[in-house]
């Protein structure tokens, strides 16, 4: 496997001055994020499949060992502050459990009974997805999981970084970021790691675009649970609703905190009329104003709602 052989390019790399060590280094950070390229039908594919299985119930379940669980557990846990991700809607199944996320566990990833047990135990359906990720592609602990998984109908996604592997063949939607041999050989918490992170934002992020999470590159499902969130809400609620930032504050307070009803609220819908349209929308902000567009133009005589600041946006 490319990923555990030394690269004779870098063989003395121990013996160069630290300046050139660096700059090859970084040269191997940019060589990793240049071969997700080619990946890029199959990360849309996946993340299609991924929005599509989903619906209002799904979970989005992470699988690994060693590094590229870690990975993974990192992207996760991301979801639920910037996007309201629900907490019981993500979960990690990694090789040797929680205390893996900051501590090496020696063997763990060789165990396969290990990961059938927790597979198991996450009941998993058809509208779960489980994404499995694994340098080499042949991870034991890895494998395992993503086939039981895959048992139960959940839709499966692999990404390995070594061609002709066990993980990619055993997953619906296989991407494979070819990223070479290592500078430090087997080091894959370098180039192979890079590859990994920039390909599960990927994925994670375009679910939640295709759900309606996001509007105008805005994180509009995010909760401000702290001053600086509450900042950044108020920001968008002005955004949204072409206000000044006093009555976006309001807003955002009638609405208690829900960014998506306080940009309707700004724009002078009621609470109910709000949480109606985002309801029937499925909570997504542009089919709401497309909505309200259709409304209006149906009934142009008719009083539009009450602007503050702005108009509906078409």
């Amino acid at each position: 496997m490319a990923t555990e052989e030394v690269d004779p390019r870098f063989a003395d790399l121990d013996a160069w001055p630290l300046t050139s060590a660096m700059e090859a280094m970084w040269e191997g950070q940019l060589a990793a994020v240049a071969a997700i390229g080619h990946a890029l039908p199959a990360i849309t594919a996946a993340t299609e499949g991924a929005k599509a299985a989903l619906g209002d119930r799904g979970r989005i379940v992470y699988v690994g060992a060693g590094t590229s669980g870690r990975v993974a557990v990192q992207d996760g846990a991301e979801l639920t502050p910037t996007f309201a991700w629900p907490n019981e809607r993500v979960r990690f199944i990694v090789a040797g459990g929680d205390s893996a996320f900051v501590t090496s566990i020696e063997g763990a990833e060789d165990d396969v009974e290990d990961a059938v047990t927790q597979i198991n135990a996450a009941r998993l359906t058809a509208h779960d997805v489980v994404i499995a990720v694994a340098a080499s592609g042949t991870t034991p602990f890895t494998v395992a999981a993503l086939q039981q998984a895959g048992s139960f109908g959940a839709v499966t996604i692999g990404v390995a970084n070594n061609p002709g592997t066990a993980l990619l063949a055993s997953a619906k939607f296989p991407i494979l970021i070819e990223t070479g041999r290592e500078l430090i050989a087997g080091s894959t918490r370098m180039k192979a790691g890079t590859a990994q992170k920039i390909v599960l934002n990927l994925i994670s992020s375009g679910i939640m675009l295709r759900l309606g999470r996001v509007y105008r590159g805005m994180m509009v499902n995010m909760q401000p649970t702290n001053a600086k969130l509450k900042r950044r809400a108020e920001a968008m609620v002005a955004q949204i609703a072409h206000c000044d930032p006093s009555h976006a504050a309001r807003s955002l307070e009638q609405a208690e905190g829900d960014i998506k009803t306080a940009g309707l609220l700004a724009l002078g819908l009621d609470r109910v009329d709000a949480e109606t349209i985002l309801k029937n929308c499925d909570g997504n902000l542009r089919r709401v104003f497309a909505e309200l567009t259709k409304e209006r133009n149906r009934h142009p005589k008719e009083a539009a709602p009450r602007k503050q600041g702005g108009a509906v946006e078409p």
